[in-house]
Order: C-alpha cells, then sequence, then structure tokens
C-alpha cells in the first residue's frame, strides 16, 4: 500500500455550511445536544479555545513531526522533537486564538504538551511501525451500504494515523485525558465507524483494526491503548441511522434542548443556551 493514502488541504480548514457535509465532529455535538450543534454550526457562536483543548491540539503537532518523520524512515530525537514543537508554538497560539491568563500558565501548559509527547515517544520507542498516512484528510460520498442510496452529502475527516500491521492497516486516533478510562468502544463509536468507513473507500481496502491511543494528564503522564475490531456490518447500518437521523433535523430545522451531563462540559451552558426557550 501506497505510504501516503490521499493529499488534500487539511479539513481543520474547511469551512461551510451544515449542507456541505458532515464530519464525525459535527454529528457527534448534534448527538450530544442538537441546541449546542445550531449554536456552533448555524448560528456560528463561537467560544474561546481553552486551555485543556489547544493542549491537544499542541500535542497533536508533536506527534504528526514524529510520524512525518518515521514515513521518512529518520526517529528523531525526542530533544528535536521538543525542540520543533516550541518553535511552532506561538504560530499555534496565533492560529488557535489563545489567550493565556499568564505566561506562568502558558509555560505549565507548554511544559505539559512536550511531557506528554516525550511519554508517548519513550513508549514506542522499541515499535517498528510503518506509518501508511499521517494526519490524512478522507473525504467520500455517503452511500448507504444496506440500499445504494447515495444520500447526496460526503462525510469528511482527519484521519490521525494509518500504521502497516499484521492484521492488516490500524486506524489510530490520538486524544489527550485527563485520567485513565476503560476502553467503552461505545463512546468512540460514531468517530471509529467513519474513519473505518472513510479508509475503506479511499483505498477499497478493509482496515485490520482501530485504536483509540491515550496520552494520559497525570503527574507523571501514562500512555494507554485501546484497541478495537474491524468494523462489521452492524456498525455501517449504525452510522447510516445515525447519519439519517441527523439529515432529518437538519430538513426540519429542529434543534431541541438536550439537557444532562454533557452540560457540564457545554461552553454554551452558562450563555446562549439559558436563553433558549424552544
Amino acid at each position: 500500500m501506497s505510504t501516503l493514502l490521499l493529499e488534500s488541504p487539511p479539513a481543520a480548514e474547511r469551512r461551510g455550511g451544515v449542507w456541505d457535509y458532515i464530519s464525525p465532529s459535527r454529528l457527534n455535538l448534534w448527538l450530544r445536544c442538537p441546541l449546542a450543534f445550531r449554536l456552533q454550526y448555524i448560528d456560528g457562536l463561537r467560544t474561546p479555545t481553552t486551555p485543556s483543548l489547544f493542549l491537544g491540539k499542541a500535542v497533536h503537532d508533536g506527534l504528526e513531526i514524529v510520524y512525518r518523520h518515521r514515513q521518512l524512515c529518520a526517529d528523531l530525537p525526542a530533544a528535536e522533537i521538543a525542540g520543533r514543537m516550541l518553535d511552532g508554538w506561538d504560530e499555534l497560539v496565533a492560529k488557535e486564538s489563545m489567550r493565556f491568563d499568564s505566561a506562568a500558565e502558558e509555560d505549565a501548559l507548554k511544559q505539559q504538551a512536550l511531557a506528554l509527547v516525550a511519554a508517548y515517544m519513550h513508549h514506542v520507542a522499541d515499535t517498528l511501525e510503518i506509518p501508511l498516512a499521517v494526519e490524512t484528510t478522507m473525504e467520500a460520498p455517503l452511500i448507504d451500504p444496506d440500499t445504494g442510496e447515495n444520500l447526496g452529502i460526503p462525510l469528511t475527516g482527519i484521519v490521525d494515523l494509518v500504521v502497516d500491521d499484521r492484521a492488516g492497516p490500524l486506524i489510530i486516533d490520538f486524544k489527550t485525558a485527563a485520567k485513565s478510562s476503560p476502553p467503552f468502544e461505545i463512546t468512540h463509536e460514531i468517530q471509529l465507524s467513519s474513519y473505518a468507513y472513510l479508509f475503506r473507500q479511499a483505498t477499497g481496502d478493509e482496515e485490520g483494526g482501530l485504536e483509540i491511543r491515550s496520552l494520559v494528564k497525570t503527574k507523571t503522564p501514562k500512555i494507554e491503548f485501546h484497541a478495537y475490531q474491524a468494523r462489521r456490518e452492524q456498525h455501517f447500518r449504525r452510522l447510516f441511522a445515525v447519519i439519517r437521523a441527523y439529515l432529518d433535523d437538519l430538513d426540519r430545522g429542529s434543534f431541541v434542548f438536550r439537557p444532562g451531563f454533557a452540560c457540564l462540559m457545554c461552553d454554551h451552558r452558562d450563555s446562549a443556551c439559558r436563553e433558549w426557550s424552544g
């Protein structure tokens, strides 16, 4: 298989209305709360980048440096990866419009990002993973596998990493986490099934499996790998059922308030959300 699956503009730079494309992040926010989805993607209400979100982006940038060099059969030492992350720090701050409360807060976040990437590099130091794709944008038409119907809107996503594995290509997603968590597959199902669908459409091959690799932000960083089996027909039926319900809501312009535990982590809970009356 080619060491590069697709070349296209980064999906993070893509802008478009809700009828232009579907992404796992859009689906997951709609599932969590249709009102929060409307506020962000239809009303255009943007919230400031949080330190936690910014840390995740910085870590992703560091891991991208690691694996793009591995694609070229070049393993950079940890000190050089750290130097490249520091060189790109100010650019990332500007790109994300990040505002720190103090220089001390920024430095602490910077050191945490470096420590997480260094811990990850130590964890995989003895592996011989061959990257097939790194931070690759994939897009494919949504064609219902049961009916053959083209839903008329593409699915788009950024796949963090695909490596060659004995069972077949392994699709990997990186996450930063505040604490260790059990590998509940269902919490990641939309993202995993979406990436598997995109990979199959892009390559014509089936994945050998999927992984969530978590970089845990404990005092001493921990690295956890959670492995999941290749997607089955059931997964894609469930994915398309969710997509059809999502499109039905878009058609109706129906975005209900969905209060619950997720409100504790929602950026809109103390602002526009409180003013909603149905």
